[in-house]
């Protein structure tokens, strides 16, 4: 009997990530290298890089150290396990990061992303209760229009409906904070903007609700990325910080967007000067060329489990991946150049340029916001009637066809080129999408 092949058509076969696929079969957006600047295209242009990748490529694509790096690892120790065994560098990079991040965050848990970073931390929060003999507390505390990722946690603390609604009822006992986000106050702001920060108060009125004592951690984005880059109001992480304070309850960063100095620090958490538990990180910690992610945990959270446990493994969590050799190397090269290069102080220096660059744009046709901190911004267009997001989706196929990569949510440009962009960039980049909204229709 002979034997039947099925041929797949290429295109068809992935099924690309939040992605229009039927659009984009039908019109493909194909890079094919990249290197500092710039992607190329598969027809061979060349297109400027305005959001790093997404999000990650903080020092530029095509870096010769960490390209170097990860080819010595890969044929040195192409992989080792973390269940029980150890390679040294997984504990030489565990540290270098801890001495970036402030106060007592001092222990490393290694992952693949920011989805899986926001899961473990999740689950050390509620495992830390739990060593306590505080086992009540199981409630986590997200917040509306909030992006953690797509496990089932980071889901199910987030806030953003179109993440969610597919995916049926989720975690129980998940309740979430009012979203920061208003424009009749804070519209155009330049860095944090100055209403806002009793929004954190909705936090005693859920402990209220639900008693501090079944409330494990509240998490939030320091800045919300996707959600369309709001930044937070002054004064309301310090508020959120003081109320879980006062009842007992874990506060955890997602800073897969804002570490490694996408706002002009290693951290926005050393930025702020506010201290969270944990810290969820990962895209800039290997400039994306390897993934990776990690968990910064207070010491006596770390303590508390390990010393509590009553069987040799202590925490019953982890990747086949963590701390993979060829990931550590990507990431101890980055950290590198991060430093060698001075790149967190250039974003730093950049920012204010940046910024005047993305306001200059506020009144072009259907701007209605503009949002800005660090390297990053949002530049929000007002929706079609009864076609959102459509003019949002035009404005990035028309920039790519003009020769950049920009990233939309919704119907908001966010902008996040690598800190090696030069001022002349800035320009070409700002002129470009100034073109693309003022051409929209």
């Amino acid at each position: 009997m002979a034997s039947s092949v099925r041929t797949t058509n290429a295109m068809d076969a992935f099924w690309m990530p939040f992605t229009a696929n039927r659009r984009f079969l039908k019109d493909p957006r194909i890079v094919k290298a990249a290197k500092d600047m710039h992607y190329t295209t598969a027809d061979g242009r060349k297109l400027l890089d305005g959001t790093a990748g997404l999000w990650c490529v903080n020092a530029g694509h095509g870096r010769p150290r960490i390209v170097e790096a990860v080819s010595t690892a890969v044929a040195e120790l192409d992989y080792a396990p973390s269940y029980q065994f150890g390679h040294p560098t997984a504990f030489e990079l565990a540290g270098r990061i801890a001495s970036m991040f402030p106060g007592d965050l001092n222990h490393v848990f290694f992952t693949n992303s920011g989805s899986e970073s926001v899961d473990t931390a999740l689950k050390i929060a509620l495992a830390y209760h739990q060593s306590r003999g505080e086992g009540t507390r199981t409630r986590l505390i997200g917040r509306e229009r909030a992006y953690h990722g797509v496990g089932f946690g980071g889901i199910s603390v987030g806030g953003i409906a179109t993440n969610r609604r597919h995916f049926g009822s989720l975690l129980a006992g998940v309740d979430h904070l009012p979203h920061t986000h208003a424009p009749e106050h804070n519209a155009f702001s330049r860095g944090q903007p100055a209403w806002g920060a009793h929004l954190a108060d909705d936090l005693e009125r859920l402990v209220t609700l639900h008693d501090a004592s079944t409330i494990a951690a509240v998490i939030v984005e320091p800045l919300a990325g996707s959600a369309g880059v709001l930044p937070p109001p002054k004064g309301y992480l310090e508020r959120l910080r003081a109320i879980c304070d006062k009842h007992g309850i874990l506060l955890i960063f997602d800073e897969v967007i804002t570490a490694f100095g996408r706002l002009g620090a290693a951290s926005a958490a050393e930025l702020l000067g506010v201290q969270p538990d944990l810290v969820a990180t990962a895209k800039g910690l290997t400039n994306g060329t390897i993934p990776m992610g990690a968990v910064l945990v207070d010491a006596a959270i770390y303590k508390s489990i390990t010393e509590a446990a009553k069987t040799p493994i202590e925490f019953f969590h982890g990747y086949t991946y963590s701390g993979h050799p060829v990931a550590v190397a990507a990431a101890l090269a980055t950290l590198d150049t991060y430093a060698e290069e001075g790149l967190f102080q250039r974003a730093a220096e950049l920012a204010p340029y940046f910024e005047d660059a993305t306001h200059a744009l506020r009144d072009l046709p259907n701007v209605i916001d503009i949002r800005s901190m660090g390297m990053v911004t949002g530049i929000e267009l007002s929706p079609r009637p009864g076609a959102p997001s459509e003019r949002g989706f035009e404005a990035m196929q028309m920039a790519f066809e003009r020769g950049a990569m920009i990233r939309v949510t919704g119907d908001t440009i966010a902008l996040s080129p690598p800190f090696i962009i030069s001022k002349d960039q800035i320009d070409e980049l700002f002129a470009l999408v100034a073109g693309v909204i003022r051409d929209l229709k």
